[in-house]
């Protein structure tokens, strides 16, 4: 049984972020796109305080917006055999692909102890598979978001194209 406490404190008002996004789409304006991604920031620390990692003790958070403004959220779930983990960002993306979504606009990720922690390898890898434009953010140690393409960050990716999907 989940912890009602717990639970209650992930209230995340996807209803704010779908009209923060619309609101952007509309506008396409920069300050817009900040205020829209300094939300997924916050919400992906929301995620983040449900962490499992004994092992690694780096906790991750993610949040991941869809292309139509819904929101997941995930956190590291480790493993005593490490190959078990599921990091942050795949969470959120299972999460979301089980739900129904599978275009995606943007994965923020945040870190307790490494500010500018990028999403590992497989992580890129399992993003890469939704699209090369999905916008990567995240926190840096001078507080400011930073923006990539996951293709910067996995450049010459393998995707669907290589398999002629």
């Amino acid at each position: 049984m989940p912890n009602t406490e717990k639970t209650k404190s992930v209230n995340v008002d996807r209803e704010a972020i779908r009209q923060a996004f619309e609101k952007h789409q509309k506008s396409c304006d920069a300050a817009d796109r900040e205020k829209l991604d300094r939300l997924l920031i916050d919400y992906a620390v929301v995620a983040m305080k449900f962490t499992y990692s004994p092992y690694s003790e780096f906790p991750v958070g993610s949040a991941v917006l869809s292309k139509t403004g819904e929101v997941f959220l995930g956190c590291n779930v480790e493993n005593a055999s490490y190959g078990c983990t599921i990091c942050a960002e795949r969470t959120a993306l299972v999460k979301a692909v089980s739900e129904g979504f599978k275009e995606f606009d943007t994965v923020a990720v945040v870190c307790e102890k490494n500010k500018d922690a990028w999403p590992c390898g497989a992580c890129r890898q399992f993003i890469a598979e939704f699209g090369g434009a999905i916008r990567v953010i995240v926190e840096g140690s001078d507080g400011m978001v930073h923006v990539k393409s996951i293709s910067e960050l996995l450049p010459n990716m393998f995707g669907p194209g290589a398999l002629g999907k």
